[in-house]
């Protein structure tokens, strides 16, 4: 059984050395050492052996054992090198190549507008007031002198909730609740950014959802000329200096008078054009003095204080400041339109 034992070992390892691939090295493993291998069945013939001849042959059948896993050990880490050779080969990256550049995006025009204009006012002394997009028909309305049936309703009318909740239709609602939280205190001087939402149908210059900056102030002594000083100041910085303002008569139900705001055309300078439509003036918001039921109803005193409001929609601002001929640029997402904007 001895010299069995040996001539396997010679023939295993001679296999051995010519295996070729991993896959053939697993073949000739189970062939030798699998539990119908030919080492296993040699070695089930030692049942007929003597006492003394068992341990003898099973210590030589374990070196066999042992020289032929060695062998296959040995030959299938070198196979595992060669594989992981030859996929660092196939799969070499190039440290030496510059990267690939990632383009850098920009701030949306609209924010960007909304933070000139947050600028602009904050450098005046106003704060930043907020308020929930879904709104009480109180506080849209009622709180601003626009009672249950009132016609003026009719335009903002839009996207009830219920009988009582509503997407808000301006940012008015906010200088209510402020008026409100601030329980006849003086001064109040905030401007009110966010979105508002109305029954428009989209089109070049409306939307069924745009963004609107209302601004409010209250104290003592608050006259048209305050509003007026105000406006010009806020043109100037966001059109050029030799921007002109123009006041015009209007009504809203909140103010009173009430006047809309024209600004010199951003195209021409005023001289006329196909912009302002030869006139040299373009609208660009409207306000007025708070109407004395607004301030009562916001807890304070119209005989001891007056105050001024004005509202503007962010997306008229940015067309004339950029030039823009159709309010759905802002809202399609077109890289070609939005990277013009970018800053690098």
């Amino acid at each position: 059984m001895r010299e069995r034992l040996e001539q396997l070992k010679q023939e295993a390892l001679s296999e051995l050395s010519g295996a070729a691939d991993a896959g053939q090295l697993n073949d000739l493993r189970v062939k030798y050492l699998g539990k119908k291998g030919a080492l296993t069945e040699i070695l089930r013939g030692m049942g007929s052996l003597s006492a003394e001849e068992r341990p003898v042959i099973g210590q030589v059948g374990n070196e066999v054992r042992g020289a032929i896993e060695a062998v296959i050990e040995e030959k299938q880490q070198k196979f595992e090198q060669l594989e992981t050779e030859r996929r660092l080969a196939a799969e070499k990256l190039d440290v030496t190549l510059p990267g690939r550049p990632l383009k850098q995006g920009g701030v949306h025009p609209l924010n960007r507008i909304i933070q000139e204009i947050e600028d602009i006012f904050i450098g005046m002394g106003y704060t930043i007031a907020e308020g929930p997009e879904v709104e009480t028909d109180y506080f849209n309305f009622e709180a601003l002198n626009l009672p249950k049936n009132h016609p003026a309703r009719d335009m903002q009318d839009s996207f009830y909730l219920t009988e009582d909740l509503l997407m808000r239709t301006q940012t008015s609602p906010v200088q209510a609740r402020t008026m409100k939280a601030m329980e006849g205190e003086v001064p109040v001087k905030i401007i009110c950014p966010g979105k508002v939402y109305r029954r428009d149908d989209d089109d070049a210059t409306h939307s069924f959802q745009f963004n609107q900056i209302e601004g409010l102030v209250i104290g003592k002594n608050i006259r048209m000329s305050d509003l007026k000083g105000t406006l010009l100041q806020f043109s100037r910085k966001m059109f050029g200096p030799n921007t002109q303002i123009r006041l015009r008569p209007s009504f809203f139900p909140f103010t009173e008078p009430s006047i809309e705001v024209d600004v010199t055309c951003v195209k021409c300078g005023g001289k006329g054009c196909r912009v302002c439509k030869n006139s040299g003036w373009l609208e660009i918001l409207g306000s007025g003095m708070v109407h004395p039921r607004v301030l009562e109803m916001g807890g304070y005193d119209p005989e001891q204080y007056t105050g001024f409001a004005f509202g503007m929609g962010v997306e008229r601002i940015a067309m004339l400041k950029y030039g823009v001929d159709d309010i759905r640029h802002f809202y399609n997402n077109d890289i070609r339109f939005l990277e013009q904007f970018a800053r690098h």
